[in-house]
């Protein structure tokens, strides 16, 4: 009856009857255990210790199950000539299960995303996923942590502990910046893609697993191993297959795709209703850089939706800087020599700003960088019309 009510609840049964029939009727019933009276205090506490923890991982279990879930399959954004091309390599490279893969790309170009695909479009997608990035575990636990220790094998190795490499067996890690891992590490890995074995800190005897291993880094691997920085011998095993992710300036037809995905997901974060961008905003997103590349566009993204209390994003929710840097690079644009004379040039500079804003002066004097009071003057001074109509 109380498993009907949460059939998570685990139920220790107490009884004076010891018989086996009262037992296996309790087990059957979804008893988790049942202990015979009379009995010790401490005998009752190890029973609701062992129930406390099988709770526990059942938790945990779940959680990984949910994440796996959310993680497989992979919704990937963008129907560029550039992304598609990575598309069609990580469907042939999913197909071998064991190959090595090095994927290659800028920041926040979504190499984390890749490796993902490569996973769980592959035969390994029900098996685990384990990431490592190399540049946030310190040197001195990097090793116990990717390959476990034995017990005693330093002052606090209280037990034996499965490393992340043995725990990712028949599945795949993952090394998100291949380039910071330290060069006394770099052979081990070597060994392990070679022949998926290795052993613990500490250990004496080999332990074999089966894993595919992905790396990605953002930085020239060629050019550490001329600094010393980067074994050439890992680095040519790593590079089997290696997948260059293109920078989000590469494939501006998948700009405004990526920005639309955002703000349906911040919609529903914020609890908004946002449509639409303003053809203003949509000129700024498509001529900016991108030098953070999708993660810097999804922080934008962020925050003007955060910014907007309408159901559209404006170039007044950009940041001042992408707006700036677009008007500037519009005006650059011209030839540098013409026949304009420098009340021409200003007064169409102002003009093009004016409209740029949407006749937002106090928007349109910040680009300018004068007061709004001496944009009006030159306005009135130009005859350049205060607003649209």
């Amino acid at each position: 009856e109380m498993r009907k009510i949460d059939d998570s609840c685990l139920v220790i049964v107490i009884t004076a009857y010891p018989e086996v029939k009262v037992a296996i009727s309790a087990m059957k019933a979804g008893a988790y255990d049942f202990i015979n009276k009379p009995f010790e205090l401490e005998e009752l506490k190890i029973l609701v210790n062992k129930a406390v923890e099988t709770q526990r991982l059942k938790s945990e279990v779940e959680r990984l199950h949910y994440k796996a879930g959310r993680e497989c399959p992979v919704e990937m954004i963008g129907n560029s000539d550039a992304f598609n091309k990575v598309k069609e390599l990580i469907c042939k490279i999913a197909e071998t299960p064991k190959t090595p893969v090095l994927i290659q790309g800028e920041t926040g170009t979504g190499k984390e995303l890749v490796a993902n695909a490569v996973h769980c479009r592959g035969g390994r997608r029900d098996m685990p996923l384990i990431k490592i990035n190399c540049s946030a575990i310190p040197d001195n636990l990097m090793e116990s942590e990717l390959f476990g220790h034995e017990k005693g094998a330093f002052t606090d190795a209280k037990e034996t502990k499965k490393g992340l490499i043995e725990l990712a067996d028949g599945g795949t890690v993952f090394f998100d910046e291949i380039g910071d891992m330290s060069l006394n590490l770099q052979p081990k890995l070597l060994r392990v893609l070679e022949d998926q074995s290795f052993r613990r800190v500490g250990g004496v005897r080999d332990i074999n697993v089966d894993v595919r291993i992905i790396a990605a880094t953002n930085r020239n691997l060629k050019e550490l191993i001329k600094e010393n920085r980067f074994r050439e011998d890992l680095y040519y095993r790593l590079k089997v297959m290696v997948i260059d992710v293109p920078c989000l300036r590469e494939r501006k037809e998948d700009i405004l795709p990526l920005a639309e995905k955002f703000i349906h997901e911040h919609s529903r974060v914020f609890g908004k209703d946002i449509r639409h961008i303003s053809p203003e905003a949509k000129a700024v997103l498509l001529n900016y850089p991108w030098h953070g590349n999708i993660r810097e566009l999804k922080n934008v993204i962020e925050r003007a939706s955060i910014l907007t209390s309408s159901g559209e994003i404006t170039i007044d929710h950009l940041p001042l800087e992408m707006v700036v840097g677009d008007v500037k690079e519009q005006s650059s644009s011209k030839s540098p020599v013409s026949n304009e004379t420098l009340v021409d040039i200003e007064k169409a500079h102002i003009q093009k700003v004016i409209a740029y804003c949407g006749y937002n002066k106090t928007r349109a004097a910040q680009i300018l960088g004068i007061s709004r009071l001496t944009l009006r003057e030159k306005m009135k001074k130009y005859g350049i019309k205060e607003s649209k109509s």
